[in-house]
């Protein structure tokens, strides 16, 4: 071969290198990256839409006994659809086919009617066996296509909490939405299959993942939530809901000591497996993250704590309780607007008094400096986001605190004028049961990789933000709230071989529209930790305008009691006293 044919022979094999490169880019572009469009066009033009089968990682709750039970799993089954432009004898073929499905009759006819329409489905979810029946009477115009589905078998059990998937409207692909689903949704996501296999396309899925972006981090999701003490958590604030009828109700039981969540659960709730009811958008969002609210006089304790942990008070401090305060030109009172005269410091968490609490708060911003106030509640995590593994978490508002006006610092030291997130409260209430520390309210405690790799979560423990002598005081001062107090009115809380730690608040509810307060709608919630000096768990509850009751003591004493209780014989908790 002479020098000439040399050169054309290279220039003929450049060629055809480029040729194939662009074929092969063509084809890539066609088949992996604009396939979804294709398809779609395409899907209008044939009989059956091509179904879509999608493949996800598995949600578990997490047992007492170890053990794990799917929270959210993908389950497979078969479509049966009708081509009504082929249907020769509707009524032949409905009598064939509800043999074996579960089919209107009337609908059928209707459906079959309409020739010239190329696709109605008739029913889903069917299985297997019952398909492959369909199968085989092969009736024409009839098609049996598989499919797959995202499946919650405890029903509305952790609905928020899981949250729902949905499918992208650009891509076609499967996507979390809400909740668990969609913090996670890169462990939990996977590479689609469609109903055909196209060999060109999985031959390049590879080159797609490492250059448009994969799911080097898949797995399976494990939870914190125990279902069982979920399934309780979920009937009592069910039962309280009938009985008080509250706009929205919610609780979270946690360890306190590690910010596991065991339970978390609020209503209105909804079916994961089935939304077509649900007429709010909003009702899938979870309130006890996404919402804040002023949280009453659950806040004292913490004011307290702060008190007791500056030096600026001591247990056996006393003060003048006037019953009312003038400040900045506003009023402030306790919830009787009476005076108790010269009082020991226990009494402002035992008769909750809005003025007590004021006055100790201010004494600690009058005696260290403007900001003081703001930067306690800032260490308890208050006004900040908790990091909780859920989507969309609301920042509390606290931002008030810096102006040094007295007002301010009143109000919140009894928790009005602030507003804060469910989960923001509990976490903040739980370095009372720590011993001083602020944990990370997560509900998630592993994730198992596809490679059989196993991700332990171990969110971030802060502190100690107080001393353990004033957590320890302020604990011994809620016992005695709970003892002396809460119990003298409903005696189920009171637990003889058990020490309780707890707080009522109820909550002035902000009137947005026309400034102020409502007169008579309020915010109850309810927190306590046991056994008090080393706890297994922190318990709280809230609901938004209960109906028929002022006090937070009277509507929700008896649901804490009850899940307390529920919790002691579950994990059989040994007696503290």
């Amino acid at each position: 071969m002479n020098s000439n044919q040399r050169i054309r022979a290279r220039l003929a094999y450049i060629v055809i290198l480029i040729a194939a490169g662009v074929l092969v880019t063509s084809l890539y572009m066609t088949q992996v990256v604009k396939g979804k469009a294709y398809a779609a066009k395409a899907d209008k033009q044939y009989v059956k839409p091509s179904a879509t089968l999608f493949d996800r990682g598995t949600i578990y709750f997490s047992a007492k006994d170890g053990t794990k039970a799917a929270a959210a799993a993908v389950q497979s089954g078969y479509l049966v659809y009708m081509n009504p432009s082929l249907i020769r004898d509707a009524v032949q073929t409905y009598d064939a086919l509800s043999q074996y499905l579960e089919l209107e009759k009337a609908d059928f006819i209707s459906r079959a009617s309409k020739k010239a329409d190329l696709y109605e489905e008739l029913l889903n979810r069917v299985d297997e066996d019952t398909a492959n029946i369909v199968k085989g009477l092969s009736l024409t115009g009839i098609g049996v296509v598989k499919e797959t589905w995202r499946s919650y078998p405890g029903g509305t059990i952790a609905a928020h909490e899981l949250g729902l998937i949905g499918e992208n409207s650009k891509s076609g692909s499967v996507e979390g939405r809400y909740g668990l689903e969609s913090t996670y949704q890169s462990t939990l996501a996977r590479t689609g299959v469609g109903s055909s296999v196209n060999v060109f396309a999985q031959l390049f899925s590879g080159v797609k993942d490492a250059v448009l972006g994969g799911s080097p981090n898949a797995g399976d999701v494990v939870t914190t939530i125990e279902p069982t003490v979920q399934k309780y958590l979920e009937k009592i604030l069910s039962q309280t809901s009938s009985k008080w009828s509250p706009d929205e109700i919610g609780g979270i039981i946690m360890d306190p000591k590690t910010g596991e969540i065991v339970a978390m659960a609020s209503l209105p709730t909804f079916d994961p497996n089935d939304t077509s009811t649900v007429k709010l958008v909003s009702t899938f969002s979870n309130p006890l993250v996404e919402h804040v609210y002023e949280m009453g006089s659950i806040m004292k304790p913490l004011t307290m704590a702060m008190a007791l942990d500056s030096g600026v008070e001591k247990t056996d401090s006393t003060y003048n309780d006037t019953g009312t305060l003038t400040l900045n030109t506003m009023k402030i009172s306790n919830y009787d607007g009476k005076a108790r005269g010269v009082i020991p410091m226990q009494q402002i968490l035992s008769q909750s008094l809005n003025v007590g609490a004021a006055t100790i708060a201010m004494n600690v911003e009058h005696a260290l400096g403007s900001g003081t106030v703001f930067k306690y509640f800032t260490s308890y995590g208050l006004g900040q986001k908790t990091g909780i593994d859920q989507p969309n978490e609301a920042t509390g508002i606290i931002s008030n605190l810096k102006s040094g006006r007295d007002i301010e610092i009143a109000t919140a030291a009894y928790g009005q004028g602030i507003a804060v997130s469910p989960v923001e409260m509990a976490r903040s209430l739980s370095i009372l049961a720590n011993g001083g520390y602020l944990v990370s309210p997560h509900l998630v405690k592993e994730v198992d990789l596809a490679d059989g790799t196993v991700k332990k979560i171990e969110p971030a423990k802060l502190g100690p933000v107080l001393k353990k002598q004033s957590v320890d005081d302020v604990t011994s001062m809620l016992i005695k709230v709970v003892d002396e107090k809460i119990a003298v009115a409903h005696p189920d809380i009171y637990f003889k071989n058990y020490s309780v730690a707890a707080k009522t608040g109820t909550a002035q509810i902000a009137d947005h529209a026309n400034g102020g307060y409502y007169p008579n709608k309020y915010l109850h919630s309810f927190f306590g930790y046991f056994p008090a000096y080393n706890p297994k768990f922190l318990v709280f509850i809230y609901q938004v305008y209960p109906k028929g009751a002022q006090y937070a003591s009277d509507t929700l004493t008896a649901p804490f009691s009850e899940i307390t209780k529920f919790l002691i014989d579950y994990y059989n908790i040994s007696p503290d006293r």
